[in-house]
């Protein structure tokens, strides 16, 4: 079965069935569904590797994230796919759980399909230049969130310190003093900065951050919520937290509701990221938005400018962030 048996009996032509498989917007809307009944009918299956060494391209992205169990990836995830389709690619999803062995694993796998570039969103730990020798010298590869030394590759970065520090200095308004950081592994390019951010903003303020106050946590609701005792391990308590990102903050809330603390009343918090789910938990999270499905389309569009530019300057970019305030962050200090 071939793309010319399709066509005639679809009654279009060759060229008509080839766009309606790399899904071109360019087709009709009754055309394509009289194709791809057709192409359902007589079970036809798209070699894509075929296409592309005839093409001596690659119509694929390779897409590697360290957590596809956060929210915010898999919107970030969404808005790469979106800005892929709409240029006639298709996206290969892969999530390393923050094992650099997995990630090299799974990159190894990827680059059999030879995609056409790598967006990448490194596990922790990761080796710059043990990566770098694991994809080539002419892999288009753009990095994403977190820091990658020694590979010299395009950054879409968050503006994570700035981020932080609009959170500590929201909460300090607000009248608190003893501010926690909470979440997050202090060897993670991001949390540094996050962390950084939050000291910034007080010592700004005339108040030294207290190690105590410093809680690190992997970036889950179950671990967040299990260290969550930390913070109540001294006499002189926080009053507030910084957290390191939404999943986090709504850990950190479970941890709260069971020792009977009531966020937003007892306790302010705060996240980052704005994930959907942080408007919509009680009572709502005061966050850092970064619109991850925004970043998703971005960094698509960033890749195919690397594929279409090999020679083009390596470019390093900090997406912006807005404090959003709701009710979390919204308790006296106490």
């Amino acid at each position: 079965m071939t793309v010319n048996d399709i066509a005639r009996a679809s009654g279009v032509s060759r060229a008509t069935v080839s766009l309606v498989l790399r899904g071109s917007p360019l087709v009709h809307a009754e055309t394509r569904n009289r194709v791809e009944l057709e192409l359902k009918r007589q079970g036809y299956v798209y070699n894509r590797g075929a296409a592309n060494l005839r093409r001596r391209t690659s119509s694929s992205v390779a897409l590697v994230i360290n957590d596809l169990s956060n929210p915010f990836f898999a919107e970030f995830a969404m808005g790469v796919d979106e800005a892929l389709v709409g240029e006639g690619y298709v996206t290969l999803l892969g999530s390393t759980g923050e094992s650099p062995a997995r990630q090299e694993t799974l990159l190894a796998s990827l680059m059999e399909h030879s995609p056409a570039g790598v967006i990448l969103s490194p596990a922790e730990h990761s080796d710059g230049e043990r990566l770098q020798r694991l994809l080539g010298p002419h892999t288009a590869v753009l990095v994403f969130n977190r820091e990658l030394p020694g590979a010299g590759y395009d950054f879409l970065a968050l503006d994570n310190r700035r981020g932080a520090w609009l959170a500590t200095e929201h909460l300090l308004a607000r009248g608190h003093r003893r501010i926690a950081f909470f979440g997050g592994h202090a060897d993670s390019s991001s949390c540094q900065q996050r962390r950084q951010g939050y000291a910034d903003a007080m010592i700004a303020a005339g108040i030294p951050p207290d190690p105590r106050w410093l809680i690190e946590s992997a970036p889950t609701r179950v671990e967040a919520s299990q260290r969550t005792v930390e913070l109540f391990a001294h006499a002189r308590a926080p009053t507030a937290a910084v957290c390191y990102n939404d999943n986090v903050a709504l850990g950190l809330k479970l941890g709260l509701i069971a020792r009977g603390v009531r966020p937003g009343l007892d306790f302010a918090l705060t996240g980052f990221d704005d994930i959907p789910e942080a408007a919509q938990t009680t009572p709502p999270l005061t966050t850092i938005a970064v619109e991850p499905r925004a970043r998703g389309r971005q960094a698509a569009e960033l890749l195919l400018q690397r594929v279409r530019d090999r020679d083009a300057p390596t470019r390093q970019v900090v997406a912006p962030v807005q404090l959003v305030v709701r009710g979390s962050s919204g308790a006296p200090p106490s």
